[in-house]
């Protein structure tokens, strides 16, 4: 029965554990208190499941579970155009169909942040899911920032740490 939704575990069947900052946390509990989770009761696993029911932090206008290609289509896409990263369809027709403009570019998006910011591949690849961190390496090399980038970043870091953010080979010359 294609066209059901249904509750399962996330992308091949693996739960993961992935750090959760206390400015995100805060930002979903204020959500929380504004709009409370719903519960939701859907079949487990396939359309002809037992039934479970969960707590829904996101759901959709009629507090029922959100369908991907709906979230998609009605708000994720619109948001894209408004904001000049996809074209808007012309009238009486939909957007374009590409993986890369669905909301699966938030997992992109959250890898690309990780690995700017240095994470290590092994555990980005955790966090993600991927059993083999190669994979992930393949997957994400190009977002990688060089090691010139980190080694920058690094001594930029030092250096504001000690109050002496424009200090550097001028003022050194200079004394």
């Amino acid at each position: 029965m294609r066209g059901t939704l249904v509750f399962a575990p996330p992308k091949r069947g693996k739960l993961r554990d992935v750090p959760l900052d206390l400015e995100v946390l805060a930002a979903l509990r204020e959500r929380m208190e504004r709009f409370p989770p719903i519960e939701v009761t859907l079949p487990w696993l396939t359309p002809t499941g037992p039934k479970v029911t969960h707590r829904l932090v996101f759901t959709s206008g009629d507090s029922a579970a959100i369908w991907s290609q709906g979230f998609n289509d009605q708000a994720w896409k619109p948001a894209l155009a408004s904001a000049g990263i996809i074209p808007v369809p012309e009238q009486g027709q939909g957007y374009t169909a590409a993986r890369e403009h669905g909301m699966h570019a938030l997992r992109h998006f959250y890898a690309s942040i990780l690995l700017e910011a240095g994470e290590h591949i092994k555990a980005l690849s955790l966090y993600l899911g991927h059993s083999d961190p190669g994979f992930t390496l393949r997957m994400y090399r190009h977002l990688m920032p060089s090691s010139e980038t980190l080694t920058r970043k690094a001594i930029s870091a030092m250096y504001r740490a000690a109050g002496h953010a424009h200090d550097g080979p001028e003022t050194a010359q200079a004394a």
